[in-house]
């Protein structure tokens, strides 16, 4: 489980294609400290486990379902990656609940700088729309951010100074592609509905809950 607080970027140091997918060496530098072999990291929101660490890299493998479904698979040497490790048990929850599990691939359409800011439109495939609302959370590369709008397809992302100079956002262009996870907590809901669309909730129900008193 992440938040969606990045804490640095890292540079991809290497790809090596091999049998099972793209083996990536990453550069870095605040996220090696008390990370090992076996941990999850997050690497542009691909929750991916490291597998060697370096003294200023760590190595990680991309299967070929997840470069199906990520942007990884066109990641090139010297990228830039949004990088995180996975929420420490006490840790502070400054985001929202990112599994690092992609939904989507989607382009950018459009990015309008102002200031040291910008507002970014993102084309959202119909397959997860309906899990994005209005001032709700969505992970973009791994970031936690807030839908400003919603325009039939277009979503809109306002990106405060921070997370332009922070996070490889700050790099993108119209046509780039990011990953999108949406909450999972939408996910949840949506199941409850549809079991109680096949079995609606009576009284008699909830008082076999124990809600009686």
């Amino acid at each position: 489980m992440f938040t969606g607080i990045i804490e640095e970027m890292g540079e991809i140091r290497l790809v090596a294609e091999n049998i099972e997918g793209r083996r990536f060496q990453i550069a870095a530098n605040r996220i090696l400290s008390g990370i090992n072999i076996g941990d999850s990291i997050a690497v542009d929101g691909v929750c991916l486990t490291v597998e060697k660490v370096g003294k200023d890299y760590i190595e990680v493998q991309a299967v070929s379902e997840t470069l199906g479904r990520t942007t990884l698979a066109k990641l090139p040497r010297g990228a830039k990656v949004n990088l995180e490790r996975a929420m420490a048990a006490g840790g502070r929850f400054g985001g929202h609940f990112v599994q690092g599990h992609i939904d989507s691939v989607a382009p950018i359409v459009d990015l309008l700088r102002i200031g040291n800011a910008a507002t970014m439109r993102i084309a959202v495939p119909d397959t997860i729309r309906q899990y994005v609302v209005e001032k709700g959370s969505l992970a973009v590369n791994g970031i936690s951010l807030t839908v400003a709008g919603i325009e039939n397809e277009l979503i809109e992302i306002a990106l405060i100074p921070v997370t332009l100079t922070e996070t490889n956002l700050g790099e993108k262009k119209i046509g780039d592609e990011v990953n999108l996870e949406v909450d999972i907590l939408a996910k949840y809901v949506e199941k409850i509905l549809e079991r109680f669309e096949k079995e609606p909730l009576t009284l008699e129900k909830v008082k076999q809950w124990g809600f009686n008193q």
